[in-house]
């Protein structure tokens, strides 16, 4: 009995060091992962408050003493704001279109079963792997067709397009998880079809409609492929424009480009911040039933 314990105790005293290296090894890989994303990010925000001879000569110092140059001129040179503003509409305009189609799609796809579903599925998933490079040209055209080029709806049309699949398919995962016995339920109650999908399906859905709304506002506002080819007038131009312009129209200025990436980064990581639960919440739910 007592060999066998002092082997129990020599098992549990192995498990218990390969757990304390697994840890060690999970909290490197971290650290590497904050030093590659975390500093970078830092580094991008800390070089904002200088000029750019103090960016090309000491890049790495942190800067005690800020100067707020970089700021006014990216207001007042490169007009950010209106950046902005276009980007928040475009943007914004599309992660609606998007929500709403998508959504009545993931509705239909998965409350509903008819001949072809399968076949549809398969054909949603098949036009994850089209490139969006290779619709540009007929995009292009039914755009002009349309007069759609350099406004808004010229850039809000396309991206909604590209991005519904995803989000068709995240809603549907998430909505095939719901207990049918509230939709039947709603009915006795005298619920219609939309009077179900806006007051119980669609509160229900948050976690994923959050997910696919911010992944959508994400890839729509750093799209700088689509802007660069429907929407290159200065009126309508989003902020991924102007930073592609900074380097050949003022220079070498790497303090006003240290800054005009932080103005666009960083709001969209504080929304990131405060709706990451939601995101989590909404792909891991979303996951367990299709």
């Amino acid at each position: 009995m007592q060999q066998l314990a002092r082997g129990e105790q020599k098992v549990y005293k192995r498990k218990k060091i390969n757990f304390s290296i697994g840890q060690f090894l999970s909290y490197v890989v971290l650290f590497a992962w904050s030093m590659s994303t975390i500093y970078a990010m830092f580094w991008i925000v800390n070089n904002s408050f200088k000029v750019s001879r103090d960016v090309m000569n000491n890049s790495f110092k942190i800067a005690f003493d800020p100067v707020m140059v970089n700021y006014t001129n990216a207001f007042d040179r490169i007009n950010i704001g209106k950046g902005y503003v276009n980007s928040l509409i475009m943007s914004g305009g599309t992660v609606l279109l998007v929500l709403l189609f998508g959504g009545l799609a993931a509705y239909v796809l998965s409350r509903f079963n008819f001949r072809g579903k399968k076949a549809l599925f398969s054909i949603l998933y098949a036009s994850l792997l089209i490139p969006a490079f290779a619709t540009v040209v007929p995009v292009y055209e039914l755009l002009i067709k349309t007069q759609l080029v350099n406004t808004y709806f010229g850039l809000m049309f396309p991206q909604t397009a590209g991005n519904l699949t995803f989000a068709i398919l995240v809603l549907a995962g998430y909505m095939a998880t719901i207990p049918k016995e509230l939709e039947e339920a709603a009915f006795i109650d005298g619920c219609n079809r939309w009077s179900l999908f806006t007051k119980i399906l669609l509160p229900i859905s948050r976690p994923a409609f959050a997910s696919a709304s911010i992944f959508v506002f994400l890839w729509s506002y750093n799209d700088l492929f689509s802007a660069l080819i429907f929407v290159n007038k200065e009126a309508v131009r989003p902020i991924v424009l102007l930073l592609s312009e900074i380097s050949s129209q003022y220079g070498t200025d790497f303090g006003l480009m240290a800054t005009a990436v932080s103005l666009t980064v960083v709001p969209v990581l504080i929304v990131y911040l405060f709706i990451s639960k939601y995101i989590e919440k909404g792909l891991t739910e979303g996951a367990v039933k299709g």
